[in-house]
């Protein structure tokens, strides 16, 4: 995040309840699907919050590829230690399925880790199903 939007600080952690962590869009040609959620009342995802500028949020859109239709920006009430709060969120414009790079599931979990998720949160990461070696 710091290297596509510098001059947006975290400005916390939370959790997305109600909604799971998935992948999908194994078809537009990464090296496996990509992290997206969909809604699971069974199910809660880990989330880091920023203050993201206006300058930072163009930079974002284009990496998401927002313009390309890849991603679709949704607003979503997140559970914090302070209360809820509303963030927008990137939801991949794919079907549900394919799996990731083992790369890109380690990155994840490496971040999520740094950002205080919990313990077996992170373990859950590293232990998915992926495609391919780790880093």
């Amino acid at each position: 995040m710091m290297e596509r939007a510098p001059h947006s600080p975290m400005a916390g952690t939370g959790w997305l309840v109600g909604w799971r962590l998935t992948f999908g869009g194994e078809d537009f040609g990464w090296e496996g699907a990509l992290a997206t959620i969909v809604e699971d009342i069974e199910s809660q995802v880990f989330v880091v919050l920023y203050d993201v500028t206006s300058e930072d949020e163009a930079k974002l859109d284009r990496w998401e590829g927002s313009e390309l239709g890849l991603h679709t920006k949704i607003r979503l009430r997140v559970q914090t230690m302070e209360g809820s709060v509303l963030a927008w969120l990137y939801v991949l414009d794919a079907y549900e399925g394919g799996l990731p790079s083992a790369r890109y599931l380690g990155v994840m979990a490496d971040a999520a880790e740094a950002a205080g998720a919990p313990a077996d949160y992170v373990a859950d990461l590293r232990t998915r199903p992926c495609q391919g070696i780790g880093p």
